[in-house]
């Protein structure tokens, strides 16, 4: 995916928007400076499925899977999702807050939501990403960066170390320009 294009009201038109529920306003909209990369597959080391966006849109059965089960009362989100293939899936505008980090701290700074926009791929922390997901990530991340004062980009494991191991060691840090 060439060419992506956030507008001024955070949002991308090359993506398929799905809006969560899972989202608020910025304490200070202006303030919009670290990225951070996640993994995600639901059920886990599963691909291709809805249960992603089913978790992000509330929408997760808890008996459709026995891990649905443990997280269906979670409320969370994230700004982009990033398929195997590629495809680039919106759940909230990068102005807004979405609730994808947690309890979490990047140099000093608690509450990494406030100020950061999360961008999950879907993977594990068990096998490398597929090349159209960099690509895709990489156009995603220079068009962030054209649009917002991006100061670092860093992992989910960075912001939360030992709660959160993501996106893992199979993620390609040299493939992103920081």
């Amino acid at each position: 995916m060439q060419n992506i294009q956030i507008n001024s009201d955070g949002i991308c038109s090359e993506a398929k928007f799905i809006a969560s529920p899972n989202i608020d306003a910025r304490p200070n909209a202006e303030d919009i400076s670290l990225i951070v990369i996640h993994n995600i597959s639901l059920p886990p080391k599963q691909y291709g499925g809805n249960g992603v966006i089913d978790l992000f849109s509330n929408q997760l059965n808890p008996d459709e899977h026995p891990y649905y089960a443990e997280i269906a009362p979670l409320k969370v989100s994230s700004h982009f999702f990033i398929r195997r293939d590629g495809e680039l899936i919106q759940f909230a505008s990068c102005n807004d807050r979405a609730w994808h980090a947690g309890a979490s701290n990047w140099q000093g700074r608690e509450r990494c939501n406030d100020f950061s926009i999360g961008i999950e791929l879907e993977g594990s922390d068990f096998e490398a990403f597929e090349p159209m997901q960099y690509e895709t990530l990489e156009s995603l991340i220079t068009s962030i960066k054209t649009r917002y004062p991006i100061e670092a980009i860093t992992g989910h494991s960075d912001i939360s170390p030992g709660r959160k191991t993501d996106p893992g060691p199979y993620f390609n840090w040299s493939r992103i320009k920081t």
